[in-house]
């Protein structure tokens, strides 16, 4: 099994949803906010605690409400220059071609990690996944996705047969916690040198021509 980090670039539309999801559902602006790896429910857990509101599930769903909507109007708009990374494409074809059985493994909630890949024509490729509403922490998140795979496949997905694509060092980590492999793609906001010393098994420049 295949767990892929989502490959595209937002121009910012994700991160300027959110903000504006903060806006409503606090009523203030958001504090600065890392994304790199991060997951919603992290993102959750930390406006939270910036607003010093108690955690309440209705406003989890409150503010998920409002995010998604304007993440896909947000993703809709090209003065925000979103695409599919190059490449990405080619590899999720490939893969499925070979009969690899391909899992969304994202920080992002469900509904808005499949805006984004309904957006760049990529959605068909996933049958399954682990969300940032799974749970908060990234390295929860292989276990769940194998879990799912078994289910769907009737047999247990082992660690050994399961391989993770990202481009952050959680994600990295992430492969690690659950023993999965991990290739380690520079097309995000960190360098091959920095990849390499999360310990990837394999670090990559780009996705074109990638073969796995």
């Amino acid at each position: 099994m295949m767990l892929v980090r989502y490959r595209w670039g937002t121009g910012g539309a994700g991160l300027v949803s959110l903000q504006e999801a903060a806006l409503e559902v606090f009523g203030a602006e958001a504090p600065e906010l890392d994304l790199a790896g991060a997951t919603d429910g992290g993102v959750m857990r930390h406006l939270f605690e910036y607003y010093g509101r108690p955690h309440e599930e209705e406003v989890v769903e409150r503010f998920y409400e409002v995010y998604v909507p304007r993440l896909e109007a947000n993703l809709a708009d090209e003065s925000f220059g979103g695409r599919a990374l190059e490449g990405g494409m080619a590899v999720l074809e490939k893969l499925e071609g070979e009969g690899h059985l391909l899992g969304l493994l994202t920080g992002n909630l469900e509904r808005g990690a499949f805006a984004k890949v309904e957006r760049y024509g990529m959605g068909r490729f996933f049958k399954l996944g682990a969300y940032g509403d799974d749970h908060w922490d990234r390295n929860e998140l292989g276990p769940i996705a194998m879990a799912r795979a078994s289910e769907l496949l009737g047999r247990e997905v082992t660690p050994s047969e399961t391989l993770i694509i990202g481009d952050t060092p959680k994600d990295v980590a992430c492969a690690q916690a659950c023993g999965a492999g991990v290739v380690a793609v520079a097309t995000g906001g960190f360098a091959v040198e920095d990849l390499e010393k999360c310990g990837a098994d394999r670090v990559v420049e780009s996705l074109v021509g990638l073969e796995l």
